[in-house]
């Protein structure tokens, strides 16, 4: 496959989760070599159930972070 053939193939936006086991600039090192770069930072937070005293409460217990990355021209 050429080069040109590859980059018409890929998509123009594409969205990168840091994984549980990897950092931001491993997220951001990842998305260089699929050849894109970074245009937008999202997070959301990750919440889970707590029972106390027979009431049940959503407490956050962590966050997801997403990164939208544009491809290079």
């Amino acid at each position: 496959m050429k080069v040109g053939e590859q980059m018409a193939n890929q998509q123009k936006k594409k969205k990168f989760e840091v994984l549980p086991d990897e950092t931001i600039s491993a997220c951001l090192e990842r998305m260089d070599r699929e050849g894109y770069t970074p245009s937008r930072r999202m997070e959301e937070p990750i919440f889970h159930e707590v029972t106390k005293d027979g009431k049940t409460t959503a407490e956050p217990c962590g966050r997801k972070i997403v990164f939208e990355g544009k491809l290079k021209s």
